[in-house]
């Protein structure tokens, strides 16, 4: 999941090496799905997941399972990616982060302050789905509905109310984030690329002073234990969802198949649900642990706002096309016009 996420872990080759012989069909008449993700154990994102595989291979009988390497084991998201197009997994639950190393286009619906409610990004993302579902199809997987991670907010040791404080911090920067790299150039923010399993450690260290995450992701990952301030203002939605090889959806009888598309569009649903509570709930977390939110001033709001619209136009060509913007902007207006307060 966002742009998901998303326990820090050590990622061992002899490791890996086993969770992939543990991942073979356990036997000869059984399908396996090896599906990866940062969501780490217990995460609301894993709850609501190892649901919908119970309900897989309940309903199957026990014929079809699908296992998740939660936590990192396989890596980080581009590992998730490399490792689908050589065979060795068959899918990953991943953030847009994962999904733009498919279709890069895709993150226009991740355009920091593009959306004023989740209302709002609902409707304009629901409507444009199917179109990323052809592109991803195209290339080779298939794009379940679309799953969460949530507002986006700055993380930080040191109180932030003006552009001048965030930019005097070092800020974590997810080394394969092309879309939030170009917001950190146009504002003049010190970005270190690191990888999600690498955030928690930096912070630790001192490495980096400040990252930016979901409340129900920086709570998953512990980022907020090493924090002391939050912005109030949301930098933009962070979407998410799980991709599965064309090839290994190929593999499976029409009935699996199905069985498979029918569970994870009930259960895509009922993650957003899931994830918007529990980032509700991790905000009064993060405060009883001495996490202050910050109010941010309307000045560093506007300036925000008018650098993060210039990167809109300046990110075209690059991330997604004239068009895909288009898309988005005439999606917004139309929600806009039908719920004029």
């Amino acid at each position: 999941m966002t742009g998901i996420a998303l326990r820090s872990t050590k990622v061992l080759g002899i490791c890996a090496a086993l969770a992939l012989a543990a991942a073979r069909p356990a036997h000869a008449d059984g399908t396996q799905l090896r599906i990866a993700t940062l969501a780490p154990s217990g995460s609301p994102w894993m709850e609501v997941l190892d649901k919908g595989a119970a309900e897989v291979k309940d309903k199957s009988a026990g014929h079809l399972v699908l296992k998740y390497f939660e936590g990192g084991q396989q890596g980080d998201e581009r590992d998730f990616v490399r490792k689908i197009k050589l065979g060795q997994l068959d899918g990953a639950a991943v953030t847009a982060v994962g999904l733009a190393m498919i279709d890069e286009s895709i993150r226009v619906l991740e355009l920091p302050m593009m959306f004023e409610s989740v209302e709002e990004l609902d409707y304009v993302a629901d409507k444009l789905w199917p179109y990323f579902q052809k592109k991803f199809e195209k290339k080779g997987f298939k794009l379940n509905d679309r799953g969460e991670v949530g507002w986006v907010y700055f993380l930080s040791k040191a109180k932030v109310e003006k552009l001048d404080q965030l930019r005097g911090q070092k800020l974590w920067l997810w080394g394969d984030d092309q879309l939030v790299s170009a917001v950190f150039k146009k504002l003049n923010l010190n970005g270190v690329p690191l990888g999600v399993p690498e955030v928690d450690a930096a912070l630790t260290s001192g490495k980096i002073d400040g990252a930016y995450n979901s409340p129900v992701g920086a709570v998953a990952l512990q980022w907020y234990t090493k924090v002391k301030f939050m912005t109030s203002m949301p930098m933009s939605f962070a979407i998410g969802a799980t991709v599965v090889s064309i090839d290994a959806m190929k593999k499976l009888s029409p009935e699996d198949a199905k069985l498979v598309e029918d569970v994870s569009r009930a259960y895509a649903k009922k993650l957003r649900k899931a994830i918007r509570k529990a980032n509700d709930d991790a905000k009064g977390t993060m405060s009883r642990k001495g996490v202050e939110v910050v109010p941010t001033p309307p000045a560093m709001v506007d300036e925000f706002t008018k650098q993060a619209t210039e990167v809109w136009e300046g990110l075209v060509g690059k991330i997604y096309s004239k068009d895909e913007l288009k898309m988005v902007l005439d999606a917004r207006a139309e929600y806009r016009a039908k719920h004029k307060k």
